[in-house]
């Protein structure tokens, strides 16, 4: 009855077609290329030609009158693709339209309700209802979080670890067809994803939030507390989340007493707020051989603490969890306050940094991630007459992940930010790791190269910027300083797949050849994936 009423009371909308601005390979610009590409397809079947192409298809489809049912309408709709951003895609009967549908895989029949028009973008976005038929890639019974399908922080918990690893295989390869503007025969094949040892349990940094006080300015103030926890999807409101199954132990047990701790505070709060839950390790070289006994008492602690088992540590009152090592003692417990320093460690590498600091949030694959980039650091053997590359430039160091993992490599190693927060725990972290053949400095943003000391056919420079990727003035540098290799980390392959082609087009003086590009999975359950990209430069032939 609700589908019959749906379509009688669908309304005719103008859909115009609009070329996206790449910035920095936002969901909308993904989006954009993955939903064309879609309706593409939907032409070349109704035409029976392979002559439709996306310039034909944006006018031929995009300027028509397409059919839309009415806002809040529920409709059944069959599952197509998945897309980059992790949401199902399916077409309207028409193939003009097509639909954003959360938490759904290809194969699945769902009803979903319609949430959104976008009036000049040819997609509407929906909220999913329920699986009627699921798909043989569907697999409901690995869910393992309550809120999956209302929360905004896991899209993929449905499908199969391995599903997932192949999914976000093709993430790699549709940023690069459509963020890169090479030509295919420029591109590698993508290896595949590398994925995290652990599915779950694995984030070490959780940021739940809560909303402010509705009312007058001046006059609002907390009447009760409000819903604490992360965006519910599709919606701009804040849904109540009292476990977190991606976090680690500790940090689950940190949002737990975070929590708590806002509740009986909420009458201090005259605004909403983020909270920190960072989880820090402290490691202490064993000086007896006697057993180890557990400090502090299990009694006051969550269900989910105690099956850590986690502790309260009588002194400071934080919980712990206390792990053996053949030479070492291990505890971790978590901080939320965002100036305080949290510490990490990487194998044997310690790394200290300020809470509220950015660092990776998946321990658990750290190693073998700086292992294989360790691995792959160094370019070819050089021909004969060419200098051996040893030196390392980590363009964008922070508090020195890269210089501190490859120092051994190189003969002398140089870290780059204009955070002197980040330089000032990038030297700490050097000396805390005995490494003498590191330096760090501020430098400026316009001039990042400008007081670097080493040649740059010796030289290999690492970048990992922020999800925007590098800016077109830092590219310019980098063409401009002309390293042996370029190696290449983002945790936006869409804003790394643009960089990529800039260096690979070169400057006219010097271009980079891609060598190989692969994605590792911090974020299990998530759409997210880290690329890793190694380039080489490539001398222009003057003509």
């Amino acid at each position: 009855m609700k589908q019959r009423q749906a379509i009688a009371d669908r309304k005719r909308l103008k859909i115009g077609h609009v070329s996206p601005q790449l910035r920095e390979g936002s969901n909308e610009e993904v989006l954009h290329f993955e939903v064309q590409a879609l309706l593409d397809k939907a032409a070349k079947d109704a035409s029976g030609s392979d002559s439709v192409n996306g310039d034909v298809s944006a006018q031929e489809i995009n300027g028509t009158d397409v059919e839309v049912p009415e806002r809040f309408s529920e409709i059944e709709l069959d599952i197509v693709e998945l897309s980059s951003t992790g949401d199902g895609l399916a077409l309207s009967p028409s193939g003009q339209l097509v639909y954003i549908v959360p938490f759904t895989v290809p194969g699945d029949r769902v009803l979903a309700r319609v949430i959104e028009h976008h009036k000049f973008r040819p997609y509407a976005r929906t909220d999913f209802i329920k699986v009627i038929n699921p798909s043989a890639k569907r697999n409901d019974g690995g869910i393992g979080c309550k809120y999956f399908s209302t929360c905004s922080g896991c899209q993929l918990q449905m499908l199969s670890y391995d599903d997932q690893l192949a999914h976000k295989k093709s993430i790699l390869e549709k940023a690069y067809k459509n963020f890169s503007g090479l030509d295919p025969s420029l591109v590698p094949p993508i290896s595949d994803t590398y994925g995290s040892p652990l599915e779950y349990n694995y984030r070490t940094k959780l940021t739940p939030h809560f909303d402010g006080p509705k009312g007058p300015k001046g006059q609002r103030k907390f009447t009760e507390v409000p819903s604490i926890g992360f965006t519910m999807k599709g919606r701009k409101k804040v849904m109540e989340i009292e476990d977190c199954p991606i976090g680690s132990p500790i940090v689950r047990e940190g949002l737990i007493r975070e929590r708590a701790k806002v509740a009986a505070n909420i009458h201090k709060y005259k605004q909403g707020a983020t909270i920190l839950v960072r989880e820090s390790t402290q490691r202490t070289p064993k000086t007896t051989s006697a057993p180890y006994a557990i400090k502090g008492d299990t009694e006051h602690l969550s269900s989910a603490a105690k099956s850590a088992p986690i502790t309260t540590d009588p002194e400071t009152g934080r919980p712990v969890i206390h792990k053996e090592f053949p030479t070492y003692i291990e505890e971790k417990t978590y901080i939320s306050d965002m100036n305080e320093n949290s510490v990490e460690y990487i194998d044997d590498w310690k790394f200290t940094s300020r809470a509220g600091a950015f660092f990776q949030n998946n321990n658990s694959i750290l190693s073998k991630f700086t292992a294989y980039v360790r691995g792959h650091a160094l370019p070819p053997a050089p021909k004969l007459g060419e200098p051996a590359v040893k030196y390392l430039l980590d363009a964008y160091c922070g508090s020195g992940l890269f210089a501190v993992t490859l120092s051994s490599l190189f003969k002398s190693t140089l870290g780059v930010d204009i955070d002197a927060t980040a330089i000032t725990a990038a030297r700490a972290n050097a000396t805390d790791n005995n490494l003498s053949n590191i330096g760090f400095i501020e430098a400026d943003a316009s001039a990042l190269f400008a007081g670097v000391p080493f040649p740059p056919a010796e030289t290999v420079v690492v970048i990992d910027p922020p999800r925007k990727g590098c800016s077109p003035d830092f590219l310019k540098q980098l063409l401009g300083f002309g390293p042996k290799r370029v190696v290449y980390v983002s945790c936006n392959v869409h804003s790394q797949a643009r960089d990529v082609g800039v260096l690979v087009q070169g400057n006219g003086k010097v271009r980079y050849e891609i060598e190989s590009l692969r994605g590792f999975d911090f974020f299990p359950q998530t759409g997210h994936v880290e690329g890793v990209g190694f380039l080489n430069r490539v001398e222009v032939q003057k003509v």
